[in-house]
This record gives C-alpha cells, structure tokens and sequence, in this order.
C-alpha cells in the first residue's frame, strides 16, 4: 500500500536516513522516498498506516498528515 505522510522535525540528511531506517525496521523492502524540504515522506510498504506512524513518532518525529491508497497494494507500482 502507498501511504503519504506529512512529517515535521526533519531538517538535514540525518533526519531522512533516521526516518527511513525507522520505516525499514519494520519492513525491510519498504520503498521510502523522503522530500526534506516540504516534509513529505511517501512509503510503499505492506505495513499497515498505524505502524508506519508509530515508527516515524518513535525516531523522534511528528506526522502531521496521513493519505494511502490502500488499491495500490503492496507491489502496486513506482513512487511518483
């Protein structure tokens, strides 16, 4: 499933490896494209929307915003 968050405390390079590595701990073949400058994180992982969040808060960041495609499944395609 594609899920997009809208997290904020992130500011550097540090942050984006911290988050993805977070999403990846619980699936490692999370595909996680990380926009530093809007907040932006789109995941394309087979974890469900509340463990992804519970994640990204437990690296020490907040989700502001959730939106998934649940039809896109979890090979459902490339991250735009």
């Amino acid at each position: 499933m594609k899920t997009d968050f809208h997290v904020e405390g992130m500011s550097c390079q540090h942050c984006v490896a911290a988050v993805t590595n977070a999403i990846r701990e619980h699936d490692e073949d999370a595909q996680v494209k990380v926009d530093l400058a809007s907040g932006h994180v789109a995941v394309e992982s087979t974890q469900s929307v509340e463990m992804l969040t519970a994640a990204i808060d437990e690296a020490g960041y907040t989700v502001k915003g959730v939106s998934s495609d649940p039809a896109s499944g979890p090979t459902g395609g490339a991250l735009r």
